[in-house]
């Protein structure tokens, strides 16, 4: 393995487009266990020459919604130029350029899954801080703040009352979101304190991951993050506590089908669908993680492994691009 910054070098192999360490260490010990070249291109800063030819291999998007918060402001802006260059060269792209768009908006995310008839909870976005209290009293309480290019739960709190959100408005606590929208969303009441995260690699149901909400529902992949009952709590399916993650041992659901469709319509292949049932049990879906992680321990217990089957799967593609290219000699 070695690691550039930017993006040169012998391949062919799996290249790892990523700005976090920590994330990528389960999936390097899985590559180092299958004995599968790779790469990793830490995408913060640097110079990418769009004359320059990208090297042959299979390369892997994994840039976060939360990368500005690692102090890499520009790291999804850069990785989606590398990605464009990649796309002109006809590079196989693993969750490629459309993957990143609806990493970094979750109004990109909504949109595009209204498109397959998922319900998503009703929400207005809004630029400004002075028309947020406007939207607000056009949706109702409970409602939801949180930042439309999210990750780790940013800007994620639950209000229920106007004087509240007045409140924190008014506060230091209110914190611009990066790309200057703002989600007002309607809180949606669960009657028993879970979600549900469905993950899938290679557009394909791998399996289903309750967590406990009792203190919050908002997931964030895998920096260990709490906050107080009066905003939303961060379950963390990396770092948390191994008893608020239980994998489903059968998990069946209506949606399965139109998650499935979205996905391949969006190119997305490895992903963490979340959602959550109202009290009338209707399922909405309010978050999709293209950098999913997993936890270690709830795998430990159910046998399946989310980081081993992604491996699995960049190396299927690598060995098929060397296969084709041989055939083509």
């Amino acid at each position: 393995m070695t690691r550039e910054s930017m993006p040169y070098g012998d391949g062919p192999c799996a290249y790892v487009i990523h700005e976090n360490d920590a994330w990528l260490e389960p999936l390097r010990r899985e590559f180092e266990k299958q004995d599968i070249p790779y790469k990793e291109w830490f995408l913060d800063r640097g110079v990418l020459d769009l004359a320059a030819v990208p090297p042959a291999g299979v390369f892997y998007n994994r840039m976060s919604a939360s990368s500005h918060t690692r102090d890499h402001r520009y790291g999804a802006e850069y990785a989606s130029a590398v990605l464009a260059w990649l796309a002109r060269h006809g590079r196989r792209v693993v969750n490629g350029e459309r993957a990143l768009q609806l990493e970094i908006s979750k109004v990109a995310q909504y949109e595009a899954l209204a498109q397959f008839g998922i319900p998503t909870p009703d929400t207005i976005a809004v630029v400004g801080k002075e028309n947020i209290a406007l939207a607000a009293g056009r949706l109702g309480f409970p409602l939801i703040l949180k930042h439309n290019r999210g990750g780790k739960g940013l800007g994620v709190r639950l209000f229920l009352s106007p004087a509240a959100l007045a409140e924190h408005l008014a506060s230091a606590d209110f914190a611009e979101p990066v790309d200057g929208i703002t989600l007002v969303q309607r809180y949606i009441k669960a009657p028993a304190p879970f979600i549900t995260r469905v993950e899938f690699v290679g557009g394909r149901f791998l399996y289903a991951l309750r967590v406990d909400t009792s203190q919050g529902f908002e997931l964030c992949p895998a920096d260990a993050c709490q906050v107080d009952a009066v905003t939303m709590g961060i379950a963390c399916p990396a770092d948390a506590p191994s008893d608020k993650f239980r994998i489903l041992p059968e998990f069946e659901h209506p949606l399965l089908p139109r998650w499935q469709a979205f996905l391949g319509a969006n190119e997305v292949e490895v992903v963490g669908v979340e959602f959550i049932v109202d009290e009338a049990d209707r399922p909405y879906t309010y978050d999709i993680n293209t950098n999913t992680n997993y936890n270690s321990d709830a795998e430990a217990r159910d046998g399946r492994h989310g980081m081993a089957t992604v491996a699995s799967y960049l190396g299927a593609l690598l060995e098929k691009m060397s296969a084709e290219a041989l055939a083509g000699c």
